[in-house]
């Protein structure tokens, strides 16, 4: 090995051989390849006197970028290396990845996977068996203890055992009943208040209005209180035997089998004084809504689609930017709903006849809301030039709100759409570089 800066170096790679000029192995102080220049060098490497070259039974091809780096100051990867692999080989060369250039950084980062995302499907199914894992620990081998996870299996997980899939057959069937019963319900009342205000005009309600329409729907009523019975019985077994009580409401189907349970509960409660406020059967049939979001159990009975996994982890990480998108639209609302509200008083038309087509400035954020959103219900409408323009800025930036974060969100959804499918890939024999 010879001192000058034109002596050779010789290098045996995995079997490959590199040959390079000691003063390029001196580019960088304090590496690795640098200190093989040293004098010292052949007693602490691997060295071959008779060949005159060192080995290290390393990546060749990693290597090779490695050499280029030291010749030409700026570190490039090959496409296809894995961020792992390429790490494990700049720590073994004492090489910093901050070096990397910034072509190379960006395809590396691209296609990196954080391990927290690689669990993500597993999560939320270990969750409810960690929890009664852990109150077995805590607790004392008393029938409740026994008995719990068998329950909480049952009613939760409804191919775990014959009773439990005779139990979600029964449950489905209750949830279809009770929306079928709804529809009943609203179709009595669109009769009843149909014939009501084309007869009398108004929004009064006379005697017999009531006895019409509560004689049509008493069975509708009945059976509807059957499905709650049901409801609540099998709400209550879930909720005493739930792992854990907070997490149960964090659900937010459970939240909606709670809130299903009021409606039928203070009609009956109410029976005698509903006849005389009209305006509660109403609110009891907005509350009654929840029936038809009882119909997303239904996907505990089948294998949740994989778009909709990825639907649902993709939103999750792009809530921020969600809020971001929200606050620049209210922002916009507020801003063009102001300019439109003043522009209409300011501005004149020939059509005027002295009265203002707008209530207040509240109704111009809703004008100015749905033009944003691209919807123009043409409820209102502007008639002034000032107006017109306004209108028009108000269109254009809605769109440009829009459509700017969409490829963000399809980023995160290509990403996550290719993580759900690793740890399939991993179990796969490979033949080449193909999954066979």
């Amino acid at each position: 090995i010879g001192k000058g800066s034109k002596e050779k170096i010789t290098l045996n790679i995995g079997g490959v051989r590199y040959e390079t000029y000691s003063s390029t192995l001196r580019t960088f102080p304090g590496t690795k390849l640098c200190s093989l220049t040293e004098p010292h060098a052949p007693s602490i490497y691997d060295y071959d006197p008779t060949t005159k070259e060192f080995f290290f039974d390393r990546s060749a091809e990693i290597f090779s970028y490695v050499l280029n780096y030291y010749r030409t100051k700026h570190f490039h990867c090959p496409t296809d290396t894995c961020r792992s692999v390429l790490e494990e080989e700049l720590a073994f060369w004492e090489i910093n990845e901050a070096q990397l250039s910034s072509c190379c950084w960006l395809k590396l980062n691209k296609k990196e996977v954080q391990p927290e995302e690689l669990n993500i499907w597993d999560e939320n199914e270990q969750t409810d068996d960690q929890c009664l894992i852990v109150q077995t620990e805590r607790r004392d081998f008393s029938w409740r203890t026994r008995w719990q996870p068998k329950i909480w299996s049952m009613f939760e997980k409804p191919f775990s055992s014959f009773s439990a899939k005779c139990l979600a057959l029964v449950s489905l069937l209750f949830i279809v009943g009770i929306v079928i019963i709804f529809c009943e319900e609203t179709k009595a009342q669109f009769e009843f208040f149909t014939a009501n205000f084309s007869s009398s005009g108004h929004s009064e309600l006379s005697h017999n209005d009531h006895d019409h329409y509560y004689h049509q729907a008493a069975y509708l009523l009945h059976l509807e209180l059957l499905c709650v019975l049901w409801f609540t019985f099998e709400f209550s077994v879930r909720f005493c035997f739930c792992p854990d009580k907070k997490l149960f409401f964090q659900n937010p189907l459970n939240v909606v089998d709670f809130l299903s349970l009021f409606p039928v509960y203070i009609e009956l409660f109410v029976a005698g004084q509903i006849q005389r406020m009209p305006s509660l059967g109403l609110w009891l049939g907005f509350v009654r809504v929840v029936y038809l979001l009882k119909l997303l159990k239904i996907s505990k009975l089948i294998e949740t689609p994989l778009i909709l996994r990825v639907l649902s982890y993709t939103l999750k990480s792009i809530l921020r930017e969600i809020c971001i998108l929200l606050m620049i639209l209210a922002f916009e609302t507020l801003f063009f709903g102001s300019l439109f509200f003043y522009g209409e008083l300011l501005g004149s038309h020939p059509s005027y006849t002295g009265e203002l087509h707008i209530a207040d400035i509240l109704v111009c954020f809703w004008w100015a809301l749905i033009t944003l959103t691209t919807v123009g219900y043409g409820d209102i409408i502007p008639l002034t030039t000032f107006g017109q323009v306004t209108a028009a800025l108000a269109a254009v930036f809605g769109m440009l709100t829009i459509t700017i974060p969409i490829p963000i969100f399809l980023v995160k959804f290509k990403s996550y759409y290719d993580i759900c499918f690793i740890p399939s890939h991993d179990l796969c024999p490979l033949v080449g570089r193909e999954c066979r």
